[in-house]
């Protein structure tokens, strides 16, 4: 399984694109971060955020999207820009037709590391290790992205199997989108 993960933000996005199998090892494909001056206008920035992520949808052709789901913040402004980033984020898998599905941080954390509460240095360490890199990926938006692709492989399938034991049907069972 090939997803791509992506840890949104307006000024920073984490694209982390993994390759691997449930209760398998993972591999790295490729990571960066798509920034967007703070100074442009926000219809630019979104435009040229949503132009980079169908790039690399179409360049790695993925099999799923992992996107972390905005949580609250304190600083609405900041919630309002990262809530657009993953409104394009989502954009850009339904788009190509890909089952695209969101995690929370902690759920992404808790794949990773075995807790939910971890801290960012402990992320960026699992991910390190998990994929064996030599280096941490940086910045901690890339580690992120990688981390909810990891998630996806290691808990997306076991997530879409207990939705269409429910009676979620493909929709549920599929995240946003399934393939047309």
């Amino acid at each position: 399984m090939l997803v791509l993960g992506i840890d949104p933000g307006l000024t920073r996005c984490g694209v982390g694109v993994v390759t691997g199998r449930p209760g398998g090892s993972c591999s790295l494909v490729a990571v960066e971060v798509v920034r967007t001056p703070s100074d442009a206008d926000l219809p630019d920035r979104l435009l040229a955020l949503d132009r980079r992520l169908g790039e690399l949808v179409a360049e790695h052709a993925p099999d799923a999207v992992a996107v972390e789901r905005v949580f609250s913040q304190h600083n609405t402004q900041t919630v309002i820009g990262t809530a657009q980033a993953s409104a394009v984020a989502v954009l850009a898998g339904a788009r190509a037709g890909l089952p695209v599905t969101t995690y929370t941080p902690s759920e992404a954390k808790a794949a990773i590391t075995g807790s939910g509460t971890a801290d960012k240095a402990q992320v960026t360490a699992m991910v390190t290790r998990l994929l064996r890199l030599a280096d941490p990926p940086r910045p901690a938006d890339a580690a992120d992205a990688l981390a909810l692709a990891i998630c996806h492989i290691w808990r997306g399938s076991a997530k879409a199997r207990l939705a269409a034991a429910a009676g979620g049907g493909a929709r549920s069972g599929r995240g946003w989108g399934g393939r047309r």
